[in-house]
């Protein structure tokens, strides 16, 4: 340890042999590479001609068995972070991100933030390299440090020519990506200020319609290419507005999701991959565009919810309903689909009087009109159960289930009166039972009027409350709704 005292007291003199001494002290004992690490770096511009001795000789301290020497030589790389180093630096770093060590992890992202500050392109040409080339734990992990600390840093480090280097490279690594990677690395991109513009939504959606296979017809019995459809819908919904439209998205769904519903496979068990089809669908309905089968695709989505509206029950000649099972009303598909319907049929008004049978349309007044009166039953329970409750009283769970049910069948009365008007009216507006509102709802009323842009969907954080089942759902002759709420009269 003394040598490398002494010989620091001669680098001061400019003498390159002594820096050399202090380069060697790598190899010597924990107190020498201690020095070393400190002495490397305060002297490394003073010495060019061994500036690749000394990186070299600086990574073997971040590479020491002692972690209290190499989170001392972490804290230092960012010294050698200057000229064309800094690509070289930041590779260095982006690797050293595989430690399982909590405090030299810390270390590790402190530093990377720091070069950052100095070179923002050149550290994010370290990072990639390792994105696209490196092992997979430093692939993981350099992806999770871009999704977590590239929207803190100032607007003077992610400049606008950062920020587009950014959006290249990305696209770079979107051609070979796992399910869990492309919502990171969506986040990523999203959050980049250059694309906060129509023609920058624009351009995430395309990304987002590659990584869909939106041109392939679907595989419902294959749970991956199911969570890609999913995924890839849910990091598209945000972007979407009346200016960025989901036409390829809402087509696809018609043409390729709903014939297939019933059959779908769930890549979550827990997950009800119908319902949540259902809603994403109904989530992307207003932001449609022009649709070149918009006949054939709202002619689906009639025929689907006609499956979720059930007949009323056949009566026997002293005019009571027969013995057989009263159909279910599942609200929450029907919410969705009615809604999807709704919105569609905007754009073609007289499919209802001029594109569908006269058989048909009866059929389906008929369904219609019997799902109303259960409804109708059915909101007045919820009200006088929810009647007088205010706070914490409607925070527990069964008086959260009531206020969603309360929305959810809100909406789908005001939906239905839109169809009973001769010709059919497609003017009220609702909000999605699931989707937050700004300003508190009278439980009384109907749906909100004003539309609201949610955040970014995530399975594990949706504004949903599900009973058991996952839908809501009643049978109209005898359903029960928590104790003392029994639907038991008939409607008809």
């Amino acid at each position: 340890m003394s040598v490398v005292w002494t010989c620091f007291s001669y680098i001061k003199d400019d003498h390159k042999d002594a820096y050399q001494v202090i380069l060697d002290g790598v190899k010597g004992g924990p107190k020498e590479k201690r020095l070393a690490a400190q002495f490397i770096p305060k002297f490394f511009s003073s010495f060019p001609e061994l500036a690749d001795a000394a990186i070299n000789a600086q990574l073997d301290l971040c590479e020491d068995e002692d972690v209290s020497i190499r989170r001392q030589a972490i804290k230092e790389l960012p010294r050698f972070a200057t000229g064309e180093n800094i690509l070289r630096v930041a590779d260095i770093l982006t690797q050293l991100l595989q430690t399982d060590d909590t405090a030299e992890f810390n270390q590790v992202n402190a530093s990377l933030i720091s070069i950052f500050k100095m070179d923002a392109k050149g550290t994010l040409g370290g990072l990639f390299s390792q994105i696209l080339q490196g092992e997979d734990i430093v692939r993981e992990r350099a992806i999770k440090f871009l999704s977590t600390k590239l929207k803190s840093l100032p607007e003077d480090v992610m400049t606008k020519e950062v920020e587009e280097y950014v959006f290249a490279e990305t696209k770079k690594v979107l051609e070979d990506v796992t399910g869990e990677e492309f919502v990171l690395l969506m986040r990523i991109v999203s959050g980049l200020r250059v694309l906060q513009t129509v023609n920058g939504r624009q351009q995430l959606v395309e990304l987002v319609v590659e990584q869909a296979f939106l041109e392939q017809a679907l595989n419902p019995a294959d749970p991956d290419t199911v969570d890609r459809l999913l995924q890839c819908t849910r990091q598209a919904l945000p972007l979407f507005s009346k200016n960025v439209h989901s036409t390829r998205f809402v087509t696809y769904f018609c043409e390729h999701v709903l014939p297939n519903l019933s059959t779908l496979t769930s890549p979550v068990a827990e997950l009800d991959i119908q319902l949540e089809v259902l809603k994403l669908l109904a989530e992307m309905s207003p932001f449609c565009g022009d649709m070149e089968k918009l006949e054939a695709n709202l002619n689906m989505l009639f025929t689907k919810l006609l499956e979720y509206m059930p007949l009323p029950p056949e009566e026997v000649e002293n005019g009571e309903n027969s013995a057989s099972e009263e159909p279910k009303l599942q609200f929450s598909y029907v919410e969705c689909l009615l809604f999807s319907f709704h919105q569609l049929g905007k754009k073609l008004p007289d499919f209802l009087l001029d594109k569908v049978d006269a058989e048909r349309l009866k059929d389906f007044k008929i369904r219609l009109q019997y799902f109303a009166r259960g409804l109708q039953v059915y909101i007045r329970q919820l009200r006088v159960a929810l009647q007088g409750k205010t706070g914490d009283a409607l925070k527990t769970e069964e008086n959260k289930i009531k206020v969603v049910a309360l929305k959810i069948t809100n909406n789908i009365n005001v939906l239905i009166k839109d169809l009973f008007h001769n010709p059919p009216s497609y003017k009220s507006t609702v909000t999605l039972s699931w989707k937050p509102v700004q300003k508190t709802e009278d439980m009384g009323s109907g749906g909100s009027t004003k539309k609201q842009i949610s955040p970014q969907p995530r399975r594990d954080a949706r504004q949903i409350y599900n009973p058991p089942s996952g839908k809501y759902s009643a049978s109209i002759g005898n359903f029960n709704y928590g104790e003392g709420w029994s639907l038991s009269q008939g409607y008809i």
